[in-house]
């Protein structure tokens, strides 16, 4: 393993500096946890009117100033709901210093993540306060593998909340580059024309109309003898529409279109730390969908790189285009798995909301075994039909395939069917159609950008490979 230091927040267990106890209640336990408390902790509550509705929280004062203690209510265990997440809220109610819990929550591990998590903040463009948070870890929980999830979630979150003006192509592949030397992995990126002599004329007809030219990163780490598992990102890094040009309020939140790459290279970090027994590719298309005088446009033909001629139907349907190119690409190998994830469409968001990213795969055990880790994360995913009928909304009539479907209806599925259509050789192959932003503050989960499945599928491949 590379070892990367233990994260900031957490603190190691046995350490010798004074922490404050977090005491987790609920209606159920509350009369026996508070007779748990000192005279004076008591008093204070009953003086407080405190009262075990889940997200309350009461800070004991210490006899001499200080802080004695904290109360932090959650759901009871057999509430058919609990946000795993929900102790998360702690790093924006706590002080700084240092904390234990002491008592269980109803999961320590992800209540420990949900701690680091809530203390994200994205201070590139604006300074603020910095509250230093500590916590020391739960006995039965791994700081080092929780160390390096949390490190992965937070460079997904700072590469999609970065504007596009310093998060484009050439800055996406710098990064690459620098979280690549971090693990001793080898890159390789195809640039603006060589795309052509390579071979990849989708992600160059994409991309040819910016300013900042279009690319292929490559990144691959790990003995070339242990399984292939290949990692396809989306990395629009802005999204204008092309000429078929987005609304206003449609183009506002685009600097967010290079999502898919940004948590892919989050698990990559995840999996390069830990050491997992695997072959890693990484494969990230990255351009920007802009308007100019060499824009391609709707009714474009174009041979993909496995040969298929693809009809554009819509300029704003650019990411599976990319993706198709890159996905071709990972096929060659017939690596044990190819996963992609992408921001790929706002029907996936009408189909199940914000927060819970649609999958698509054939492999039902893949898709079985992930369903579990999804759960056992809180890293939500849910599994979509690639409901063959629907090919035919993807007939061209004068090339193999349209990159959208006719009729407007299932659009998350027929972009997972059009994706489908360049997998031949590999083993299994699953598709992620994820949002990559929170709306809203939550516990855990600030409001901005936010690293999808890359949790969930990193349980998956540790469960498999080491």
């Amino acid at each position: 393993m590379n070892g990367i230091p233990m994260h900031p927040v957490f603190l190691p267990r046995g350490q010798s500096a004074p922490t404050v106890p977090v005491t987790f209640v609920t209606a159920e336990n509350w009369r026996e946890q508070r007779e748990h408390l000192d005279g004076r902790g008591r008093a204070f509550a009953d003086a407080a009117g405190f009262e075990p509705k889940p997200g309350r929280h009461l800070l004991l004062p210490a006899a001499h100033g200080g802080l004695a203690g904290v109360l932090f209510a959650l759901e009871a265990p057999a509430a058919a709901h609990k946000d795993l997440f929900a102790p998360g809220a702690l790093s924006g109610l706590l002080p700084a210093g240092a904390y234990r819990f002491a008592n269980a929550p109803h999961d320590s591990k992800l209540a420990a993540l949900a701690f680091a998590l809530g203390a994200y903040r994205f201070t590139r463009y604006r300074k603020q306060d910095a509250k230093e948070l500590q916590l020391e870890l739960p006995g039965n929980v791994d700081g080092e593998d929780l160390s390096r999830i949390v490190d992965g979630v937070f460079l997904a979150r700072d590469f999609i909340n970065t504007p596009a003006n310093d998060m484009g192509p050439p800055e996406l592949e710098e990064a690459a580059r620098t979280l690549a030397h971090r693990h001793g992995a080898d890159v390789r990126s195809i640039v603006g024309d060589d795309l052509l002599k390579e071979n990849f004329p989708l992600i160059h007809a994409v991309g040819r109309a910016a300013a900042r030219a279009p690319r292929l990163i490559d990144v691959t780490w790990g003995d070339p003898s242990h399984p292939k598992i290949t990692l396809v990102g989306k990395g629009v890094c802005f999204d204008t529409g092309g000429l078929d040009i987005k609304p206003e309020s449609g183009m506002l939140n685009m600097k967010k279109d290079m999502g898919g790459a940004a948590c892919m290279l989050a698990l990559a970090h995840m999996l390069m730390d830990r050491g997992t027994k695997i072959r890693l590719r990484v494969l990230i298309p990255a351009v920007e969908n802009a308007i100019s005088g060499s824009a391609f446009r709707p009714r474009d033909i174009y041979r993909s790189r496995n040969g298929l001629t693809v009809e554009i139907g819509n300029t704003d349907a650019e990411g599976r285009l990319i993706l198709a190119d890159a996905i071709a690409l990972a096929d060659q190998e017939k690596p044990e798995l190819i996963a992609d994830m992408a921001t790929l469409t706002g029907a996936a968001r009408v189909a199940l909301g914000t927060e819970i990213p649609p999958i698509y795969t054939d492999d039902d055990e893949l898709a079985a075994a992930l369903a579990e880790c999804a759960t056992s994360e809180n890293d939500p995913l849910w599994r979509m039909p690639l409901w063959r009928p629907y090919e035919q909304l993807l007939d061209s009539k004068v090339a193999d395939i349209n990159n959208v479907a006719s009729g407007g209806f299932g659009g998350s599925i027929t972009a997972a069917l059009f994706l489908r259509r360049f997998v031949s050789q590999a083993k299994a192959w699953l598709h992620c159609d994820i949002y990559a932003w929170n709306l809203t503050t939550k516990p855990g989960r600030p409001e901005g950008g936010e690293c999808q499945a890359a949790r969930a599928l990193y349980a998956l491949l540790v469960s498999r490979y080491g």
